[in-house]
């Protein structure tokens, strides 16, 4: 066959092999890529564990868009496999044992998510093991123990060995990364790096103006709040089966009135002397019934006229869309505050021992003066004038917020470089 009839025979099959070509999973037509495999999705019934995936996928996406991304989650239930598929329909979830296999067979790097600690060690200690390809830990808190002031702090053996196997670790707060090198952790790549729910972009506007709307919230009139307790009471989460630990329930209680009080007389001051609002809302399920047992049950009732207390849990697409139309945040949470300034948002964070030392990264991004130790009377003192002045003066505490978010955006960016050093080296 001469060339003219090889070109005629190909149009003749022009039809045909496109079709083929449409069958095929999208996998299959990417086989060029380089291939990485995101270890992350700890958990559902926490706004802020959710949102570590999608901040982590959109630097991904910014920084590495010729990468192809399949995420292997511990859990994207509760509505949250919808809701990432929506904002990124190319990310392939790997549920079942034979995907997670044939991840490991043709990706090229596991990338460990950021989180409270190293959650996924027992997928990086798999991976190592069956695979022998590198893996890189982006953001964690080390060793993330969440636990009494009197708890001796060690690092466990296995995490470190693990940390000095990694092709890089990054840290969201300066502690962690100087932990680790106290205890002679030797992974090559060791710096400091926030959390990557700061990139989180997963919005739901419709429904974000929606509950505004109904309760006569305007835009860039209104703070959040949130309340907590020292210990989230994970035995109260739908479908987590965690026992009840009676110790942790009991230290609660002591501390759940001095703890919220501050928050409180915030609410109360921001009210009496600005024409702010203020939404109490949660991070965790928990918290919504928090919010109304310590916070409006408990509030003056001329404060509560201008006070909103969300009486459902959402999903973080609906929460960032809200506090971004926000004048601001002030609480006792992390993430929610974190995805705050990614949204160049102020955000005001109290911290307890028990949270770990992650919220120590106030201080690492240029905001330690908008961090408060709740154990610290003298720190305290200081949280109402603070959100008062953050009431009076948005456009200030929104140019210290942009500020922060752009060192932040900087570091992303030189993280997400290193990555694709060594993914494409």
């Amino acid at each position: 066959m001469g060339p003219i009839q090889h070109r005629r025979a190909f149009i003749r099959n022009v039809p045909a092999l496109l079709g083929l070509a449409a069958c095929l999973p999208a996998w299959a037509q990417t086989a060029g890529k380089k291939k990485l495999l995101l270890r992350s999705s700890w958990q559902t019934f926490n706004i802020g564990d959710i949102a570590h995936t999608p901040g982590l996928l959109a630097l991904l996406e910014k920084y590495l868009p010729d990468t192809e991304v399949w995420l292997w989650p511990m859990d994207v239930g509760n509505g949250v496999a919808e809701m990432l598929h929506k904002r990124f329909p190319a990310v392939k979830i790997v549920l079942a044992e034979e995907d997670v296999a044939r991840a490991f067979r043709e990706c090229d790097f596991l990338l460990h998510g950021s989180g409270p600690s190293l959650v996924g060690r027992a997928a990086l200690s798999r991976w190592s093991r069956e695979t022998g390809k590198p893996y890189g830990i982006y953001g964690i808190t080390f060793p993330g123990i969440y636990a009494a002031r009197d708890t001796v702090v060690k690092a466990s053996p296995q995490d470190i060995a693990l940390l000095d196997k990694a092709a890089f670790t990054f840290f969201r707060d300066s502690v962690s990364l100087d932990f680790a090198r106290r205890n002679n952790v030797r992974c090559p790549v060791m710096q400091f790096a926030p959390d990557a729910t700061f990139a989180a972009d997963i919005r739901n506007d419709a429904a974000a103006a929606a509950f505004m709307k109904a309760h006569g919230l305007e835009e860039g009139r209104f703070l959040c709040c949130i309340p907590r307790l020292r210990f989230t009471p994970e035995w109260l989460a739908k479908g987590k089966n965690r026992p009840f630990v009676p110790e942790r329930a009991a230290f609660n209680d002591t501390m759940k009135e001095h703890d919220n009080a501050p928050l409180r007389a915030a609410i109360t001051a921001v009210v009496r002397q600005t024409p702010m609002k203020v939404l109490v809302c949660p991070e965790d399920e928990s918290q919504v019934a928090l919010g109304k047992e310590m916070i409006m049950d408990r509030l003056p009732d001329d404060v509560k006229k201008k006070v909103v207390w969300r009486d459902k849990y959402w999903l973080t697409d609906e929460a960032l869309s809200t506090y971004a139309r926000s004048a601001g945040l002030f609480g006792l949470e992390m993430h929610s505050p974190i995805i705050c300034i990614g949204q160049h948002v102020p955000a005001i964070v109290g911290r307890f021992y028990e949270q770990s030392t992650k919220g120590l990264m106030w201080r690492d991004i240029g905001l330690g003066d908008w961090l408060f130790d709740m154990d610290v009377p003298q720190e305290v003192a200081r949280v109402v004038p603070t959100v008062l002045s953050l009431a009076k003066d948005p456009a200030a505490s929104k140019a210290k917020a942009v500020k922060a978010a752009l060192y932040v955006e900087q570091r992303q960016r030189e993280t997400m470089q290193v990555l694709k050093k060594i993914l494409y080296a």
